[in-house]
């Protein structure tokens, strides 16, 4: 007759090796991630038509890649206080 602690022994290590594994994930690198305009329209809430305007006015920093716009994830998280308050700033 088997011990029947041995199987709950053994389930429970399998988790704890999975928990592990979890845990040293190794993290997304977001360095040289780029996200395109419908991707920035959902984090800061701004349309496409006026984030273009933005780039090209030079507010936020973006590369034309064909007819397609990218920004950085450093450019969007390092100034993503300034690109909020951009939504509300009035252009004269």
């Amino acid at each position: 007759m088997n011990n029947p602690f041995e199987t709950l022994d053994k389930r429970l290590s399998n988790i704890e090796d999975l928990l592990l594994d979890i845990k040293h994930k190794p993290k997304e690198d977001l360095v040289n991630k780029r996200y395109n305009l419908k991707e920035v329209e959902k984090i800061t809430g701004l349309t496409s038509q006026s984030l273009r305007i933005k780039i090209k006015k030079g507010l936020i920093k973006g590369e034309q890649l064909g007819r397609k716009y990218y920004i950085r994830h450093s450019e969007l998280y390092d100034a993503f206080n300034e690109v909020k308050s951009l939504k509300y700033k009035r252009d004269v």
